[in-house]
Order: structure tokens, then sequence, then C-alpha cells
């Protein structure tokens, strides 16, 4: 998947299946409301009108189902109709894994998909995070031929027709800055360390024409920044607070978005297990999704003053590691005495949303990080005393 260019189309035009394998996905109710005529050009002559329709009434989706139309070139699958409150109506949490699995292999390949036109941005970010960039696999290494994927949308419902030009660089934006996101996610700590990720936002920067602010090390220590220099001072690579702002002309309000990157979380002094360390190179999530979201959200012409802020640190072991006992100074100027050191995402964000706050004059500040142990706990309960809502699940 490394190797693949997705491309998005208000339409991928006609073609066989054995000269352009085929996936048809939506929600069965969604793939019931296409004409033949919308589909024929991408399936016959193998594929008929009565096999197209055969297909769509063996479908039971529950909650996903599949079904070949033609050998291994052409399929169809379909989402789920119903919902949970703890999910959303375009049921894109299930769209990235029927992608993986149902889209049929080759060089060139398009997928339609069916949905209205609400669910589009969902539905074409959720197909993004199906070709992640990031491989290290022997095979993948070997390979240098690039593969395409096409992307078109079929709107059904209210405000069917044709995605408008406007409409399809959003999507590509937003499916740049989402396999980004994945990317830096995806790649371990070795490989995406602090000075890897300081990297990734120049990088950002330089293509955006912005230099970014970044304060680091014993330069953390020096200015206040305690939560963030007290998480990440044992690790070999030192901790960082690193800004990009995004000041266009006319701007009538500043919004900051705070994003926790630990790159990776042993859970420090209070280390974790064997079986819950595996995984926490995913823990700098927050700060990567909003530097995928940042990027995609400036190429797109915002209007008003925008900064990322990220709060850099590996939670790592050694000699001058955080103890639980030692007390820091976080920016806001409160002191904090540590009793979990691996309760790390809480003091590197206040020191982000404070300086947000304080430094950047945010209007509104909105932080993302991984699900922390505080929100798990905090789920549980309010989901005990019956204060969960449709509106607002927690659990």
């Amino acid at each position: 998947m490394a190797n693949v260019l997705l491309e998005f189309k208000a339409s991928a035009g006609d073609s066989e299946p054995q000269t352009r394998p085929v996936l048809f996905v939506g929600q069965l109710a969604n793939l019931q409301q296409l004409n033949w005529t919308q589909v024929k050009g991408k399936l016959q002559p193998v594929v008929t009108k009565e096999i197209w329709q055969a297909a769509l009434a063996s479908l039971n989706p529950n909650p996903t189902d599949s079904c070949p139309l033609y050998l291994s070139f052409a399929a169809v699958a379909a989402l789920p109709s119903r919902v949970s409150r703890h999910n959303s109506p375009s049921s894109a949490h299930f769209l990235t894994r029927l992608v993986r699995t149902c889209l049929p292999a080759g060089n060139n390949r398009c997928i339609v998909m069916v949905c209205e036109h609400s669910d589009v941005f969902a539905s074409a970010c959720a197909i993004a995070r199906a070709f992640p960039l990031f491989t290290r696999r022997s095979a993948s290494s070997r390979r240098t031929e690039k593969k395409h994927v096409t992307v078109e949308f079929v709107t059904v419902g209210q405000d069917s027709g044709p995605l408008e030009v406007s409409t399809l660089k959003c999507l590509a934006s937003a499916a740049d800055g989402v396999r980004l996101a994945a990317r830096i996610v995806d790649a371990p700590c070795s490989e995406m360390n602090t000075d890897d990720f300081l990297k990734e936002i120049k990088a950002v920067g330089n293509e955006l024409g912005i230099t970014p602010t970044i304060i680091r090390g014993e330069e953390l220590k020096q200015k206040g920044f305690g939560g963030i220099y007290g998480v990440g001072k044992a690790a070999q690579h030192p901790p960082a607070l690193a800004v990009l702002s995004h000041t266009p002309s006319g701007a009538t309000q500043a919004i900051a978005w705070v994003g926790k990157g630990i790159v990776y979380d042993t859970g420090g002094l209070s280390i974790k297990g064997k079986t819950t360390m595996p995984g926490m190179k995913r823990d700098c999530g927050g700060a990567a999704a909003i530097l995928g979201a940042f990027k995609a959200t400036v190429k797109q012409g915002f209007k008003d003053n925008l900064h990322a802020v990220f709060c850099l640190a590996e939670n790592s072991v050694g000699p001058t590691a955080t103890r639980p006992d030692d007390i820091h100074t976080l920016y806001s100027g409160k002191t904090v005495e540590i009793n979990n050191t691996d309760a790390e995402g809480r003091l590197v964000l206040s020191d982000g949303v404070v300086y947000a706050s304080k430094d950047l004059s945010a209007d509104i500040i909105l932080d993302m990080a991984t699900l922390t142990g505080a929100q798990v706990t905090a789920s549980k309960y309010l989901s005990f005393m019956g204060l969960t809502s449709q509106r607002n699940p927690l659990t």
C-alpha cells in the first residue's frame, strides 16, 4: 500500500474489470439506488445487469458483507445500514476495513463510493486510511512500480450529482493529511523520535511557507516548560515544543490546536508491562493528526489565524527520569507532584495549552491526544452513574 497513488475524481470513466479492477461500496440502501446505466461502463461485458441485481439481492450486511461480481476483478461490498450511538451515520469506521479486504488487486484500480453527500468527507478520509504510506516489509521494498487507485463518488439522496472541483481538492488535501498522520503513527520510535518528528514539522512548514517556532531541550527548562521537559528529559533525543502558525491578513480570530506527541511511552519509572507497552509508538497520534489537519486546512485557504502546537517528548527510563514524588513547575506557574510517571499526557498538554493561551492569544483552543487512563476511568464512572448520552457517548 505504501506505493499507492490515491486520486479523487468526479468520474473515473469506463473500463472493463480485466483492465481496471473495480470495487463498488456503500450502504445497501444506497447501492440499490444506483441505475444500471451508472455502473455498466465499469462492469460490461463480463458483468450483466442480472448479475449486478443478483449480487445486490444476496448482500446481507451484518455488520458488513461483500459479493464478487467477476472472478477477482470486480466486487460489491455493503456497509452497515444501522448504526449505534457509538459511531457515525457514514459507517466510515467499517469502510477502511472493507476497502482493505475487498478491493481487487492490480496496478490500476477503481473504487466507486456510493453515499449521501453529507458522508463524502468522512468516507474519503476512511478510504485514505486504507492505503498507509509506511511499510518495512521485505517484499514491498523490492517493488518499484507505482500503483494507482481512483476513487469516484456517486452521491444519492439530497444534493446528488457529480462533486465539484473544489470539493475534490478538499478531499485530496484531507486524504494527504490522513496518510501523513498515519505514516508518523505507524513508524517505530527508532525512525520517528523527537528529532524525526521535528523534521516532519519543518517539511510541512517548508511546503506551506511557514517557519516553525521550536523550543527544546534545556531551553524548555529555562523558559518554564516543566511539563514537557520533565516527561522527556531522560530520553536520548530531547523533548520539544514546536509551533506552526498560519496568520493570513484579515483574520478575525485565533485558533490553536495542541497535540500530544509522545513518540514512545514506556510509562517512565512507573513502567508499563510487557503486554501493554507494545504499540506505544502510537502515543504521538494527537500531534500527528494535528500536523496532517493543519497541512490540509492551510492548503484549503483557511481565513483565520491557525496555530498548531506540538508537545513532543519520549517518556523514557534513565538516570535523569522523573521519579514519583518529584515536583514539576508547569508553564502556567502551577506546581505538580508526580505520583505516576505514566500519566504524562496531561503534563505536556498543560504546557502546550497554556502557551497557546498566553503566548498565542488563542480565542479557541483544541487539544488532541490518544486515550488516557484518566479518560477510561472517568468514562466507566460516568457510565455507571448513567451520565452518558446519545449526543455525547463516553463509553
